[in-house]
């Protein structure tokens, strides 16, 4: 299916022309048609002469309707620009051209319609000066008369030709809807409508509305009943727990965990003068008008202060009006949906200097490059693709960055040395203060020989009583393996770790016995519980094997181990838990 919507003047033949197109009645409340004008959205649809199944979406003209329009357009690839050929280019026309520019939207038809009322030739002239200069330069276009059907089979092989030029949607992609109709059906509940741009929707599926769970309790589009819908299309979805007040038009259903609600953000804004803004606008995106208060940053980047979240990403395309004054000021590309403070004076133009060269297009490095470190489930909110693996667990790290905190590690292990000579080593968690780090997951992960982790401590020096070779040695036995893979006998005798040098290295506290031919290396038991507390409770030998990827000649004396130690508790059916007190310091 595609999806298109109207635009143009109040009474210049939309709606007419989508019933010419569909044999269907867009308007949909008695009220608009008693009036002989579109008041809010309206949706037909049709079959082209290629087989192209085409939905429209019928906007309001008028200029009290304004927002209707753009929460019909906002969510929408394509639009027929509809101009009357006796009447010509008119203020909302001009208007709404200025939305579809601000939105970005590159396809679209200069549809001229009441070609029988008067020669379009004028009215075609006119609207192409207009659509100059804009994203919608280079549209086709048809005169038609919709009364007489003059022009209508070259304006549908016009959509054919359309239809064939935008972009495919990503079906993998998450879901993001943004409602445009709630009500309720007698005996079904909440209905919600809207375009689905990306990714599909099944019956069965969770989705995220505000701060809520809902459930597809069933689907429709175009009338028909559907388990699955794909985008791009119109949508009907019928909703399992929630009423319809907490559906209305401006809320998004989500895919659960895929986007982040943010209230702040960083924006490129192209049209106005950030100077020349007003304080407070309306930000319109999808089927949402929030108000926004701007802060200035640079002359084309501000800050925006949204009087509600909203499930935005990185490169998403919006537009900020200004009702007061019935003002398109621009389009908006998000640059920044976790943008960092401006408490500091000269703080806003700094940011400016940062902003100057993004393009809003998500970026694993340039993201990584402005905050460093961040978790694996942030950069997903953001929208930003992920193409390498995490310098330690969830956590990603702008290289050259990483690299530095890989070279300071060691001075401030010796500083600390240096400052308290009687200690072992400096603890785990006073070396992450240190490093301003946010887990000690990273601490560990950049610990490197001669550096070691033993009881918890960073410490350069080897155990009292044991020589370098040992420590050597044990480092090359354990080197490419897992925390909790055990090396065989003959591997670790292979690098001179006897009996005799086992039980040693036991002693001094670098490995730990789990039974006669089973060692790991310090730490291993703590860092095993801290893991197994991420699954189910209780769980079952299995499942603890699958968590801890090894095998199990080392998860059942490491489970013995544990529960002799009062970490885990063993139950009657052999399941485990993770005992309450247990002391993972």
């Amino acid at each position: 299916m595609h999806v298109l919507a109207t635009a143009g003047h109040v009474d210049h033949g939309k709606s007419t022309l989508v019933r010419a197109l569909t044999g269907m009645e867009p308007d949909r409340w008695a009220e608009e048609r008693r009036r002989g004008m579109t008041i809010d959205l309206g949706f037909a649809w049709t079959t082209t002469p290629k087989g192209a199944t085409v939905a429209f979406v019928d906007v309001p003209g008028h200029e009290r309707f304004v927002p209707n329009m753009l929460a019909g357009v906002g969510p929408v690839p394509a639009a027929l620009i509809v101009v009357a050929a006796d009447e010509g280019w008119m203020p909302q026309s001009a208007e709404h051209l200025a939305a579809l520019n601000a939105l970005d939207v590159r396809h679209g038809l200069l549809v001229i319609t009441r070609s029988d009322l008067a020669a379009p030739e004028d009215a075609t002239a006119q609207a192409r000066a207009q659509l100059a200069g804009t994203t919608l330069s280079g549209a086709e276009a048809v005169p038609v008369s919709a009364p007489t059907g003059e022009g209508m089979d070259h304006l549908k092989a016009a959509i054919d030709r359309l239809v064939d030029k935008l972009p495919t949607p990503g079906s993998e992609a998450p879901v993001r809807l943004w409602i445009d109709r709630a009500f309720t059906i007698k005996g079904a509940g909440t209905v919600v409508t809207g375009t689905l741009g990306a990714g599909a929707v099944r019956v069965g599926d969770e989705l995220q509305l505000g701060s809520e769970t809902v459930r597809v309790r069933g689907l429709q589009t175009l009338g028909e009943a559907r388990t699955e819908v794909a985008a791009v299309s119109r949508i009907a979805i019928n909703l399992r727990g929630t009423d319809k007040d907490r559906a209305a038009r401006g809320n998004a259903l989500l895919t659960p965990g895929r986007f982040r609600l943010t209230d702040l953000i960083d924006v490129r804004i192209h049209g106005d003068a950030t100077k020349e803004l007003p304080a407070t606008l309306t930000l319109h995106i999808g089927s949402s008008a929030v108000p926004a208060r701007v802060r200035p940053l640079g002359h084309d980047t501000a800050r925006l202060r949204l009087s509600h979240p909203l499930p935005l990403r990185l490169g998403d395309r919006a537009l900020l009006r200004d009702p007061g004054r019935r003002h398109i000021a621009g389009g908006v590309t998000v640059l920044d949906v976790a943008p960092p403070g401006l408490s500091r004076r000269g703080a806003a133009a700094a940011r400016a200097a940062d902003l100057a060269d993004e393009t809003g297009l998500p970026s694993l490095t340039a993201e990584l490059r402005r905050r460093l470190i961040v978790k694996r489930d942030d950069l997903t909110t953001m929208g930003v693709p992920i193409d390498r693996a995490p310098v330690a667990g969830q956590w990603f790290a702008d290289p050259g960055h990483w690299a530095a905190l890989a070279e300071r590690l060691p001075q401030e292990v010796a500083r600390h040395k240096a400052e308290h000579p009687l200690e072992p080593g400096i603890p785990l968690e006073a070396l992450r203060h240190r490093m301003e780090l946010p887990d000690r997951a990273l601490v560990e992960a950049l610990v490197k020989p001669p550096l070691a982790i033993r009881s918890g401590r960073v410490t350069t020096a080897a155990p009292q009583g044991i020589p370098p070779e040992l420590t050597q040695a044990i480092d090359r036995a354990f080197a490419g393996k897992g925390p909790f893979t055990a090396p065989e006998a003959y591997d670790l005798a292979d690098h001179g770790l006897g009996a005799r040098q086992l039980a040693a290295a036991v002693r001094a506290g670098l490995l730990v016995q789990l039974a006669p031919a089973v060692v790991l290396r310090a730490g291993a038991p703590e860092r095993a519980v801290k893991e197994l507390r991420k699954i189910s409770q209780p769980f079952t030998l299995s499942e603890a094997r699958k968590a801890l990827d090894t095998t199990r000649r080392v998860a059942v004396p490491l489970l013995e181990f544990l529960d002799k130690r009062g970490l885990t508790t063993r139950q009657e059916d052999d399941r485990r838990i993770i005992s309450p007190n247990a002391d993972l310091q």
